[in-house]
């Protein structure tokens, strides 16, 4: 999933470790990821944690979409930062899935706490 993952690849975001329901990836802040307030966007620290949780509710095997997630912004980012977005799988039943993900900077600091839902699509024959 992550070798036809163009958007992520084009933020420069690394898929660090895959496990059965977990994932970790990481992310330097760029210059270009800079909002008007001197900060990291929270659109791109949303997306690192969606990749990561994309990984881990794909580590089962069928092919795995989001059906829903929000995000609690804790404390910023700022450009020359790394980022680092732990996902973990809480529950799953039938096609869909709960997973957890904390993106955090420097020293283990929490940037942010993301929530997902998954959903597991249906293989139509033909």
């Amino acid at each position: 999933m992550m070798d036809a993952d163009t958007a992520s690849a084009a933020l420069g975001i690394e898929l660090t470790e895959l496990g059965e329901g977990r994932a970790v990836c990481r992310m330097a802040v760029t210059g270009q990821m800079i909002n008007g307030h001197d900060l990291c966007h929270g659109g791109y620290v949303f997306l690192l944690a969606d990749t990561a949780f994309a990984c881990a509710c794909n580590s089962h095997g069928p092919v795995t979409v989001a059906a829903g997630a929000e995000i609690a912004f804790v404390s910023p980012a700022r450009a020359g930062d790394v980022l680092v977005a732990e996902a973990a799988e809480r529950t799953r039943y039938g096609r869909s899935g709960i997973y957890d993900v904390t993106v955090r900077g420097a020293g283990g600091r929490v940037v942010a706490e993301f929530r997902g839902r998954s959903r597991e699509l249906r293989q139509v024959e033909g």
